[in-house]
């Protein structure tokens, strides 16, 4: 084989190679965009938020329910259109019917008939119809609006989650570094021991501060876990792919801060505007029960075929049509009272919607000045405790170096790290519980939403 031969066959198997790679991109593409798009590069709050509003569930959920609401209101005024039907008849009559005229019996009609009808009718005024037109806005409108409810539950639930996971994340940090002070602590009262400078009792002590420190830290990384799928599950991530949270405390920190002066108002909850918007609704259902005792009014018409003949064979040879246009009014005259009870209920239940206005107010104005006192109690215990924890980090800094010296014991050094841990565990629960509290605030006053 020749090398220009071997360089033509190269050649062509480099093009077919580019000619697959280019009709299998369409389909390789869409893959990666989509593997790309189910997990997150950035998990940060925001983030995590906008991920779970396009593919929670109970979000997704509603979302088909607006298109199916869309649907249904064009079902039903679909009916305000001409409908057009079409019919056909075939009869063959065994025994034709005979009658009696002038004393001879004569059969009326043929052996073999068909029939086909072309119907047309119009609704002029329909109730239902009529109902589907004037209440259609605000259907979808109602459906929207239990969509943004669920977005913004979703939300709080899924921000709740994620700073939870923080907490339980910074614990393990904490014990980390509590796991390094107390091994190298532990190497020092070794040291000491060995060279006879402090008894065994140092470094059993720090033996048994380490292994409560490890235990600690076994328990917060399998909580954690458990923690991050609660979230993904919130979230509607994929179970299969890994979650890392990216969070700045600094930012966190600047984010604690709440204007308390302000006043609920429950015209901004999303609970007023669907109470609102089904009040209309209720409206148009009183309005309906008014119009039964308005007459349903339509046009009709149509052109029949008819063929006759006592031979099949020549049934269909001639045609005797006839058409005709209609109006018709129906209205029932008396039903016992029933739409008269119709109405009356219709009545009762907008006025039942006044009352949970006004339950309303009051869940509102309560569930504000709840979230606010959490709030305000969890401010005052988060500033008490970010104190704590840097008058911990002295006192350890200072106590620690006094053992080192030879001035205090080991035993206050063991106390001194405890204090530390704790007061660092509760400064980093405290402030994930204060914007959890801040979440419930920003709630209750209506300024969430999605």
């Amino acid at each position: 084989m020749s090398n220009q031969y071997r360089e033509r066959l190269s050649e062509k198997k480099k093009i077919l190679k580019a000619c697959l790679l280019a009709l299998a991109m369409p389909l390789l593409l869409p893959a990666q965009q989509q593997s790309s798009d189910s997990v997150l590069q950035q998990a940060t709050l925001e983030n995590v938020i906008q991920y779970a509003i396009r593919r929670q569930p109970l979000i997704q959920q509603s979302l088909i329910d607006e298109e199916t609401t869309e649907t249904t209101i064009k079902s039903k005024l679909a009916d305000w259109f001409p409908q057009l039907n079409f019919n056909y008849l075939f009869q063959h009559n065994f025994e034709v019917q005979t009658a009696v005229i002038g004393g001879e019996a004569r059969k009326l009609g043929v052996n073999n008939t068909s029939a086909l009808q072309f119907g047309l009718t119009q609704n002029l005024f329909n109730r239902d119809a009529l109902l589907a037109s004037r209440s259609a806005r605000d259907v979808r409108n109602l459906a929207k609006q239990n969509t943004s409810s669920t977005k913004i539950d979703v939300a709080v639930n899924v921000a709740k989650a994620f700073y939870d996971v923080l907490a339980t994340e910074q614990q393990i940090k904490v014990s980390h570094e509590d796991i390094t002070r107390l091994e190298r602590s532990l190497k020092d009262a070794t040291a000491q021991y060995t060279a006879g400078v402090a008894d065994k009792t140092d470094y059993k002590r720090a033996t048994i501060a380490l292994n409560n420190a490890r235990a600690l830290l076994k328990t917060h990384e399998e909580l954690v876990i458990a923690k991050r799928e609660y979230l993904k599950s919130l979230m509607g991530y994929p179970t299969s792919q890994p979650i890392d949270i990216i969070y700045d405390s600094l930012q966190m920190e600047r984010e604690i801060t709440l204007d308390t002066t302000q006043t609920a108002d429950y015209k901004g909850r999303i609970e007023f505007r669907l109470l609102e918007t089904q009040r209309k609704l209720q409206q148009a259902n009183v309005r309906y029960n008014k119009w039964s005792y308005l007459p349903n009014v339509y046009a009709s018409g149509a052109y029949n075929f008819n063929f006759q003949n006592d031979k099949f064979s020549k049934l269909y040879n001639t045609n005797y049509p006839n058409s005709y246009a209609a109006l018709t009014l129906s209205m029932p005259i008396f039903q016992g009272g029933k739409r008269k009870y119709n109405i009356q209920q219709a009545e009762w239940e907008l006025k039942s919607l006044d009352w949970q206005e006004i339950s309303l107010k009051n869940s509102v104005n309560s569930q504000y000045a709840q979230a606010l006192a959490v709030y305000k109690s969890s401010l005052a215990t988060y500033l008490a405790l970010k104190e704590n924890m840097d008058l911990a980090r002295e006192v350890y800094d200072v106590i620690n170096l006094q053992y080192r010296s030879g001035v205090k014991t080991y035993l206050e050094v063991i106390n001194a790290e405890s204090d530390l841990r704790t007061a660092r565990i509760n400064y980093y629960n405290a402030l994930y519980v204060l914007l959890s509290g801040k979440i419930d605030v920003l709630k209750a006053l209506g300024q969430i939403n999605y």
